[in-house]
C-alpha cells in the first residue's frame, strides 16, 4: 500500500534534504535571513495541521463522533504538540510563538511576520496581508500554494502536503541544517531547541502518526492516493523553490 508512491516521494524529497541552503549558513548574519524566511513556513504549517483536524475531529459546537477515530486521535496529538508544546522553562507554547523566540534571541527581525498575523487576526485575506508588506515573492509564492491546498483541497490533498512536504521530511532537513552550519551552539540556543524537538517530535511521534493517518483514510483507494502523491509532490517543488530564493538572498546580502 503506498509503496511506490511513496518510493517516488522519498526521492523528491532528496532534493530537500541535500539543499544548498543548508551550507548556505555561515554565520549568524545568514542565520536571520533564513529564519526571516522560513517563520512564514512555520505559520502556514499550523494552517495544516488545523485543516486537517477540521476535517478529522469534530470542532463545531454541537459535537459528533469521528468517522475516523484513529485519524483524530492522531491528528489531536499532533495539534496538541505543535500547538501547546512543553516550553524550556516548564511552561507551555506554540512551537510558531518558539520560533518567534528563538529570531528574537539571534536578533532576526520579526517586525514583518507579526503585522502580518496581526493582518490575519483582523480577517485579512493570506495574499493581501502579504503584499501590503511587500513579502519577497518567493516566500509569496511558498504561503499561497500552501494556503490553496488549505482552502481548496481535498483531505488527501491536504495530507499530502501536509505529510511528505512537512513532517516526514522536517527530521532530514533539520539534521542537515544543524551538521552543515558553523554556528556556535550557544549562539542560538533556543534556535537549536526547537530544532532538535522537532527532529524528536517529528521523527518519532508525529511522522509515523501521520503514515497511519493516510493508510487509515486511503486503505485501497486509488484515486485519493493519486492526489495525494501529486499533492505532496507539488509541496516540495515549493519548499526547494523557496531555498533557492533564500539562498540568492544570502548571497545577495553578502555581495551589497
Amino acid at each position: 500500500m503506498l509503496s511506490k508512491e511513496i518510493t517516488e516521494i522519498t526521492e523528491k524529497q532528496k532534493s530537500l534534504e541535500n539543499h544548498r541552503a543548508f551550507s548556505a549558513i555561515q554565520n549568524i548574519d545568514d542565520l536571520r535571513v533564513f529564519m526571516t524566511w522560513h517563520v512564514f513556513a512555520v505559520w502556514d504549517f499550523m494552517c495544516l495541521v488545523k485543516r486537517l483536524q477540521r476535517d478529522l475531529t469534530s470542532v463545531d459546537l454541537l459535537w459528533v463522533p469521528s468517522d475516523a477515530p484513529l485519524a483524530a486521535r492522531l491528528i489531536n496529538e499532533i495539534v496538541l504538540g505543535e500547538e501547546s508544546d512543553e516550553a524550556p522553562g516548564g511552561n507551555y507554547i506554540s512551537h510558531f510563538e518558539l520560533y518567534l523566540l528563538a529570531m528574537k534571541e539571534v536578533g532576526a527581525d520579526t517586525e514583518q511576520i507579526e503585522k502580518f498575523i496581526d493582518l490575519i487576526r483582523m480577517n485579512t485575506s493570506v495574499k493581501e496581508a502579504m503584499e501590503k508588506l511587500s513579502v519577497n515573492p518567493y516566500i509569496q509564492d511558498f504561503v499561497n500554494n500552501t494556503i490553496n491546498t488549505v482552502v481548496n483541497g481535498n483531505v488527501y490533498q491536504v495530507l499530502g502536503s501536509f505529510v511528505f512536504g512537512r513532517e516526514h521530511v522536517i527530521p532530514k532537513m533539520f539534521r542537515g541544517l544543524l551538521d552543515n552550519w558553523h554556528i556556535d551552539v550557544n549562539d542560538a540556543p533556543m534556535f537549536v531547541y526547537y530544532l532538535k524537538r522537532h527532529i524528536e517530535l517529528d521523527g518519532d511521534e508525529h511522522g509515523p502518526a501521520a503514515i497511519k493517518i493516510i493508510q487509515s483514510l486511503t486503505k485501497e483507494n486509488q484515486a485519493a492516493i493519486q492526489q495525494l502523491s501529486c499533492s505532496a509532490l507539488d509541496a516540495i517543488d515549493h519548499r526547494a523553490i523557496l531555498w533557492d530564493g533564500m539562498v540568492k538572498a544570502i548571497s545577495q546580502r553578502k555581495s551589497g
